[in-house]
């Protein structure tokens, strides 16, 4: 019995073993060159696509990610904020606190928006320190999880493969997942945009049951929390590239079900240029999420979305 234990939790830790980058050189830094100019290009040219309200049939989505940020004081002002805030109606609204301020969240925050975790433990809790499962999370009454986010990959070591088993573990206990993907500067400049945001795709597509309750966000590593941000057509190149790799990868009527968001540097003063392209269904957003007034004129940038359809 010990020896199948032991199997077990070998195959559950596969992804966390390799090299990552140290802490001290994980910073804004590291992602500060930037080419304005920078297009990717797709070959042959894709015809331009007249705008409309959006391509894919679910609501607008946005997320705040407040990652390992605030107090219980800073928090409790937040969360005031968003309780006040006068959020178009039509948009599916989701915040994910550090998990020891969940319980203090949930308990005051308005019910129009939901509640995420920033990570999941890859199966049933247990002896793992420091981790917390899906059951637990559900149990404070979380609805959502962020998984494959930049920071867990970059700097925890999380792997393509460990993060897809993830996404089916809290799939399977009834949360949803905000599946992120994205490039580093160094594999855009070298072309391979698509190429890594399909090879993440595929880890999770390899691994979950269904498509029903993901949402993938697209962060390009070089703009998160880095001030730059990808254009507007930047982004939309990308958003497209992903829902043509679900037409051909996974059944074709996930590709109009799936909500594709947009993250990195996303701010009251772009999101509405943003909010315009056919393909960005939505974002999630860092430190911009931790002002409430200013995350609220993000969520209601559907309404960019409205005027260019």
């Amino acid at each position: 019995m010990a020896a199948t234990s032991t199997s077990l939790a070998s195959q559950l830790y596969i992804g966390l073993r390799r090299p990552c980058l140290k802490l001290d050189s994980f910073n804004s830094q590291s992602f500060s060159v930037f080419d304005p100019n920078l297009r990717l290009s797709l070959s042959p040219p894709r015809p331009s696509r007249a705008i409309v309200a959006m391509a894919g049939t679910g609501k607008f989505f946005v997320g705040g990610n407040w990652k390992c940020n605030g107090t219980k004081d800073s928090i409790s002002k937040l969360v005031a904020d968003l309780n006040s805030a006068k959020l178009e109606p039509d948009v599916d609204v989701v915040v994910a606190p550090p998990f020891l301020y969940i319980d203090q969240v949930k308990n005051s925050l308005t019910e129009r928006i939901e509640i995420s975790a920033q990570n999941s433990w890859v199966g049933k809790g247990g002896a793992f320190t420091g981790e917390i499962s899906a059951e637990q999370l559900k149990d404070l009454g979380c609805k959502w999880v962020v998984l494959g986010h930049s920071e867990r990959r970059h700097i925890i070591g999380e792997n393509d493969e460990f993060i897809g088993k993830k996404a089916a573990y809290a799939l399977s206990q009834g949360l949803g997942v905000i599946a992120c993907i994205g490039e580093l500067l160094e594999e855009r400049e070298a072309g391979k945009t698509f190429d890594v945001c399909f090879q993440q795709l595929k880890a999770y597509a390899d691994a979950v049951p269904s498509w029903d309750n993901i949402v993938i966000a697209y962060e390009p590593v070089w703009a998160i929390g880095t001030g730059k941000v990808a254009t507007p057509q930047q982004a939309q190149e990308v958003h497209v590239a992903v829902r043509d790799w679900l037409k051909k990868n996974v059944p074709d009527e996930v590709a109009s079900k799936t909500r594709i968001i947009y993250g990195g540097s996303v701010n009251g003063g772009n999101s509405a240029e943003l909010a315009k392209q056919e393909d960005i269904d939505g974002f999630l957003v860092g430190g911009a999420s931790l002002k409430g007034p200013e995350f609220a004129t993000i969520v209601n940038s559907v309404t960019s979305k409205k005027v260019a359809a």
